[in-house]
């Protein structure tokens, strides 16, 4: 099969068009789904330069995020059949065929295409995972969406404001008028002050995250940490006992998924109620052919994108 196999650790570049991939077989638990769109995350930026915790080592088949039609399935699943169509996460999603774990793939909703289902579970989720279990959100609140024109924050600015928060999201200037039209009441540059908030979705890092450290509210503030674009740079037990009195909860979607279930199956019933409702509507990607991972993931890394982007084999 085609597949985008990732060479080295030295970044897109070495992000090559295979044409002689192993199509994988399901294992118990899993689906195979024939891709017929692959999300593109900085995640897997930060995998073709190896600073993705636990990611693979190369070489390998690259992206972990995608959608298309089950078309076989391991020993024990029930759901998703063969024929459904279906989005969810696991290893080598930049090609024709991928296998991931049946537990996190959902249902494809119906009348949406798999190309404006990419992101229900990476994006959708993470920023539901963030503002209600994790960040508390209550209605009256402020909330600040760092990087709110991304596939997580745009999610974020539009469920806040379901929510009955104020928003107050951060964005590279070109991209203000898009944060205004999700619907935030305030749009910064990134790092420009923005006054004690209730609630930070932090996924920048580097200078950005002391920004987010400050904004919280003392005592009562909630900073939730999904992510390092970025760089990394790190908290002290004396910064949050004398700098920073404030509540800091780290996110990673694939370890809630895996440590806390019930959670997870909660977030699914509440995405579901999004979905009828029509508070979490149809995305409209930026689509790229296979064959041009390689620039897409740069232009991610460059911050020349908006919204979600997506590989279609």
């Amino acid at each position: 099969m085609r597949a985008l196999r990732q060479d080295s650790a030295n970044g897109p570049e070495d992000l090559h068009l295979i044409t002689d991939a192993p199509v994988p077989a399901p294992g118990p638990g899993e689906i195979l789904v024939k891709v017929t769109a692959a999300g593109v995350n900085f995640a897997d930026v930060m995998q073709t330069r190896g600073t993705y915790e636990g990611g693979p080592q190369a070489p390998y088949v690259a992206g972990f995020e995608a959608a298309g039609e089950v078309v076989a399935v391991g020993d024990g699943v029930i759901a998703p059949a063969v024929g459904d169509h279906a989005v969810g996460t696991g290893g080598g999603a930049f090609a024709e065929y991928m296998v991931m774990p049946a537990a996190g793939a959902v249902p494809v909703p119906e009348g949406w295409s798999d190309d404006q289902a990419i992101g229900l579970i990476l994006n959708w989720v993470t920023a539901l995972a963030a503002l209600k279990p994790l960040g508390r959100l209550a209605a009256g609140e402020t909330v600040l969406v760092q990087a709110a024109a991304g596939g997580v924050g745009q999610a974020a600015v539009r469920l806040a404001k379901h929510y009955g928060a104020t928003v107050i999201g951060t964005a590279s200037p070109g991209k203000h008028d898009l944060v205004r039209a999700l619907g935030a009441d305030r749009v910064l540059g990134y790092g420009a002050e923005a006054g004690e908030v209730d609630l930070v979705l932090e996924s920048v890092g580097g200078t950005t995250f002391g920004a987010s450290l400050a904004a919280a509210k003392r005592v009562t503030g909630r900073v939730v940490v999904y992510g390092v674009a970025g760089g990394e740079v790190a908290i002290t037990n004396r910064d949050l006992n004398f700098r920073h009195q404030i509540h800091l909860i780290g996110l990673h979607l694939g370890v809630l998924i895996e440590h806390a279930p019930s959670i997870f199956a909660e977030l699914m019933d509440e995405l579901r109620e999004l979905v009828a409702t029509g508070v979490c509507a149809p995305g409209t990607p930026t689509v790229y052919d296979l064959a041009d991972g390689p620039k897409a993931l740069a232009e991610l890394e460059a911050r020349a994108t908006s919204g979600k982007l997506v590989l279609r084999p």
